[in-house]
């Protein structure tokens, strides 16, 4: 059973959320909350395996919510469903360590498969919307003249020469099929190399991984 906390300030939203999830059977509704500071409180107390959250909510938004989540310690994980392409701070809730990005007008059927990947500790954002996200959060990212910070990072200096270019792939949006018809490696190999890659760079998930080989250099815009 994954159960599931609602933070959205639109009593409505909560309620379409509330009947499409308790009409699963492995899937339960444990608290609502309308804003980020009910939010983290409502984590505390039933530790759920994810929060449906949104970003802008009144008082302590979704972002800063979720940044105080992961900083807790708590083990449930974070699923932003927000309007992405009238909101600019979405980048912001994947960087305070979130594990997945829906759009509101996704398909039920996308919302719960989406759920149930973040429980099981996989990312939900699909390579192309994965390019387009990182669009704008590549805008944000400081000017470092002059260095190469992928190299003199530990995280990056940890991995192998595969795991790199493996890492390297992932933050450019590439799907794990497409790496192993790329590499001509099995999908099953690649797999290891992700979670590999998880493990010693400390990223939770693959959204992470993503940020980071941004944030290190080791991937640019084009």
């Amino acid at each position: 059973m994954t159960t599931v906390l609602l933070a959205d300030d639109q009593p409505m939203q909560r309620f379409g959320f509330r009947m499409l999830l308790e009409s699963q059977d492995d899937m339960r509704v444990v608290g609502e909350a309308g804003n980020g500071t009910e939010a983290v409180h409502l984590v505390a107390r039933h530790a759920p395996d994810v929060v449906l959250m949104d970003i802008r909510m009144p008082g302590l938004d979704g972002i800063e919510a979720t940044r105080r989540i992961i900083a807790s310690g708590a083990s449930t994980r974070v699923l932003i469903v927000t309007t992405f392409d009238l909101d600019a701070y979405a980048y912001d809730g994947l960087r305070a360590g979130a594990s997945g990005f829906l759009v509101k007008d996704a398909l039920p059927e996308e919302l719960l498969a989406g759920i149930r990947a973040v429980a099981a500790g996989d990312a939900v954002v699909a390579p192309s919307l994965t390019r387009r996200l990182l669009d704008a959060y590549v805008h944000h990212l400081p000017a470092v003249p002059g260095s190469s910070p992928a190299a003199a990072d530990p995280r990056i200096a940890a991995l192998t020469e595969r795991e790199r270019e493996i890492l390297t792939v992932i933050g450019q949006g590439w799907s794990n099929t497409e790496i192993a018809t790329r590499f001509h490696l099995a999908e099953s190999t690649v797999k290891t190399h992700v979670t590999r890659i998880l493990a010693k760079t400390g990223a939770r998930d693959r959204v992470q991984a993503v940020i980071l080989a941004y944030d290190t250099r080791l991937v640019t815009p084009v």
